[in-house]
Parts: C-alpha cells; structure tokens; sequence
C-alpha cells in the first residue's frame, strides 16, 4: 500500500481511536447492554451478540470474540463454534451495530478506546457469572477487534481508557495493524504498546495487502526482547482474512488502498491451524491441562 494512502487510513482509525473522555462520556457511545443468560449453541443459534456455553454447570474459561472492521460476520460463528467445541464460554460481543453502523464502511462508529472499554466490560461481566471461571477470561478479535486486544493488554493505555478494569489473561489477534501514525494535534503511536501486560500472540497473512505484516514484524523481535509476553506465526502465503468463507476471492478497493483491489482468500487448512495454534497459546496462557 502507498505509503501515504497507508497514512491516511491510519490517520482516520486513530482520530476515531484517541480521547478516553469521549470513550466514556459521549452519549452516541453508550455502554453495551449485555446478556445476562447463556445458550446452548445448535445451527439455529445467530450470528450476533450473545453468550453460549458447554454443556453443563462449569465453570468454564471464557473467550471474548471481538469483530473485524466487516462486523458480525461468518467467521465469528466458526470461532464461537470452535470456543465450545474445546470446553470455553464464547461471549462474542458487537461494538458497532447499535451504535450507527454494522461496519467500517465509511469509518468506524466508535473510538478504539471505547472499543476496548467494551472488551474490558464484557469480562468484567463474564466473572460475575456462576458457570464463568472468572481467572480465565481471554479474547480473540480480527483486525479491528485484534487491535482493540493488543490495546487492552496495555495497563497505562486502560488507565486512561477504562479506569478500575481489570486486565484479561490472554489475547489472540488475527491480522492486526501494528502501529498508527500521528494525527493533526494527537500523538500516533503503537498499538503493540511497550507496556504490553497482557499475553498476546498475533496470527499474520504474508501475502496480506490490507494490514502488511511487516509493520507488526518489525517491532515484535524487539518487544519481546524486553521481555514482553508476546508470541506470533505468520503464515507465509495466506491473503488478509483467510478464516472469512464467505469472502472468498472477493476483491475490493477500499479507500485506503488508493484504488489498488485487495484480494481475500479462504483457507480451510490456515483457518483450522490458527484455531490449533490460537487454542493451545490460550490453554497454556490459562492454566488449562486437556485430558
């Protein structure tokens, strides 16, 4: 992506990401209203916020499943399923839809920073439920909900945005960007923060155009020289968005791409090892010995 264009995009995601008053206090972005009782999944269950759990009482370790900048789509019910399938609640939580917009299309509705006040609220909810084991509560977002996770995992970025929250165990992102460039008056800065707390481990496209892997690359080895608890794979030859099914081969321009068409492809084989990978990072970030 031309640098400048890259720049631009950017730019719009951090003015829509700075100010923890507006975060808190503007009324457009009220809190959530989550739900109090959790399902059973079965093929009937939809596609939009809600809380399904395993069968039985628990309690349970827990997974927040944050949207891409595309919203509510096929790819939150494929990890929500797999949640269940390997013993965890899966809260999956939508930050865009009654707050203007289902999407990114033209630009996100919310600010980053309430974003990641909604991540820490649904955990905060989450261990106030009997069949939640509230010591394991974790997230796993895609791209915009990636990089609301790797924010969340930063204690002085919570402060300001979510005071008296706590932090979750762990983060997986799919396909974040890494970092975002100054923005008129506003500092720009890394979403990888040098304060990162919060285990994370990043799941990267090599042949992704949308968020390039590089960006996260060139930072990683150094953060986690400092001892930072971070980890991540790339996957070599895997486009933005391999685990999104029904976007397959979909070509698009978005305005950020200064008009060069972006491809998606799915991948069936990537898709189910990031879940191998993403579920085995979180069963040893959490404690959890599989019989």
């Amino acid at each position: 992506m031309n640098p400048t264009v890259r720049k631009l995009f950017f730019s719009m995601l951090f003015a829509l990401s700075v100010g923890a008053a507006s975060a808190q206090s503007n009324p457009s972005h009220p809190d959530l209203v989550f739900p109090t009782e959790a399902n059973e999944l079965s093929i009937f269950s939809p596609i939009s916020m809600g809380i399904w759990k395993p069968a039985g009482d628990g309690p349970f370790p827990a997974l927040i499943i944050v949207h891409s900048c595309g919203g509510m789509k096929q790819q939150i019910d494929y990890w929500r399923k797999e949640s269940i399938k390997r013993g965890y609640v899966a809260f999956v939580i939508d930050s865009f839809s009654s707050r203007g917009s289902p999407s990114c299309r033209p630009a996100p509705p919310i600010p980053m920073s309430r974003g990641v006040k909604d991540l820490l609220d649904a955990a905060a909810h989450l261990k106030t439920l009997a069949f939640v084991d509230s010591s394991r509560v974790a997230t796993v977002g895609f791209l915009w909900g990636a990089m609301v996770g790797m924010l969340a995992g930063s204690p002085k970025y919570v402060a300001d945005v979510a005071p008296g929250l706590g932090a979750l165990k762990a983060a997986v992102g799919l396909y974040p960007a890494c970092y975002f460039p100054p923005f008129g008056t506003s500092q720009g800065g890394e979403l990888l923060r040098p304060d990162l707390a919060t285990p994370t481990f990043l799941l990267l496209g090599g042949r992704d155009t949308e968020t390039p892997p590089e960006e996260c690359l060139s930072r990683l080895p150094s953060l986690q020289e400092r001892n930072a608890p971070v980890e991540w794979h790339v996957y070599q030859e895997s486009t933005h968005c391999w685990d999104c099914k029904d976007q397959n081969n979909q070509r698009w321009s978005p305005p950020w791409a200064g008009g060069r068409a972006v491809l998606y492809q799915y991948e069936s084989r990537v898709t189910e090892d990031s879940a191998e990978r993403a579920f085995a990072f979180l069963d040893r970030r959490l404690g959890i010995e599989k019989k």
